[in-house]
């Protein structure tokens, strides 16, 4: 790999701690450019803004989505950012180029009843593997009571439920805390999955085979699976992200104040909550159609 390259990977390590995952996207997207760059007789480096976007081009002509082609053209402009901090470049080739435009995705979620057959798959004495029935019943009580993200689910202490009060402090993106309501379904289920440890006490709410630390994402994503197969629900149409998106749907469908919802959620830009506006869009075309007096389901 070009040494400017490994620089900016190395960077992304030392100085923005990113995970293997991420080197590994990144990694990939700039090997696929240095190809494109070198069959134009130049260095990944030293590209210039015809050779960036003759490559932006090819994506879309090789059948790559819009939103790949966002990320790539991302990866690139923090890479030249990186080389003009370096004082390797003088010039950023990404400056004038338009990202992709993406039609907006409507997030997936489940139905009540789909969440009502998910919690059944995971209660006492159902079809789920004892072992990993308790932890499945908390985890999904609580993720679709409070709509929070994998990462804050498992990154919970096990004192987060201690007491009474029925709310929950969550440190979430950016170090941000905010308070959500708790359930008593959820606590109920969390307090029973906590009697039901074998393991050493944990200082993790979700604790992962060594005791000392938190549930693995990969292992809970195994244990969301089974529940899912219990449930009859496909593996495709199921993840912790889909809870979080089937809270806020069904939140919005029973009235919610969008702006609260943004602060449940813990999205600091109200934009970002508004993509769960269709619920709302859907909400009323139903109410239109079942109560207009000319609609086919009017009284009249």
């Amino acid at each position: 790999m070009d040494r400017h390259l490994e620089g900016f990977l190395e960077m992304l390590v030392a100085e923005r701690g990113a995970s293997a995952n991420t080197l590994k996207a990144y990694g990939a997207d700039l090997a696929d450019f240095a190809t494109h760059a070198q069959a134009a007789g130049e260095r990944p480096a030293a590209a210039c803004t015809a050779t960036v976007r003759d490559y932006m081009a090819g994506l879309g002509r090789r059948g790559l989505s819009a939103r790949t082609a966002c990320r790539r053209l991302s990866c690139l402009r923090q890479f030249f950012l990186h080389l003009l901090r370096e004082g390797v470049r003088t010039d950023d080739p990404c400056l004038l180029l338009d990202a992709p435009r993406q039609a907006p995705a409507l997030p997936r979620h489940l139905s009540e009843a789909e969440v009502d057959a998910l919690l059944a798959a995971c209660a006492e004495g159902g079809p789920m593997a004892p072992q990993r029935q308790a932890v499945a019943r908390a985890a999904i009580e609580i993720l679709y009571a409070t709509g929070l993200r994998i990462s804050e689910l498992l990154a919970l202490r096990r004192e987060a439920l201690s007491g009474t009060a029925p709310m929950l402090l969550v440190r979430g993106k950016g170090g941000r805390e905010r308070v959500v309501p708790l359930s008593d379904e959820a606590r109920e289920a969390a307090d029973a999955m906590l009697r039901d440890r074998a393991a050493p006490a944990s200082p993790w709410l979700f604790a992962g085979r060594d005791p000392r630390r938190p549930l693995s994402r990969q292992g809970f994503d195994l244990i969301l699976a089974e529940a899912g197969r219990c449930a009859g629900i496909p593996a495709a149409r199921l993840s912790p992200h889909v809870l979080r998106h089937s809270f806020a749907s069904h939140m919005l469908a029973h009235g919610a104040d969008l702006r609260a919802l943004q602060t449940l959620l813990g999205h600091a830009d109200i934009a970002t909550t508004q993509i769960y506006t269709h619920v709302q869009a859907e909400r009323l075309a139903r109410l239109v159609e079942a109560h207009h007096p000319l609609a086919d389901g009017g009284a009249g």
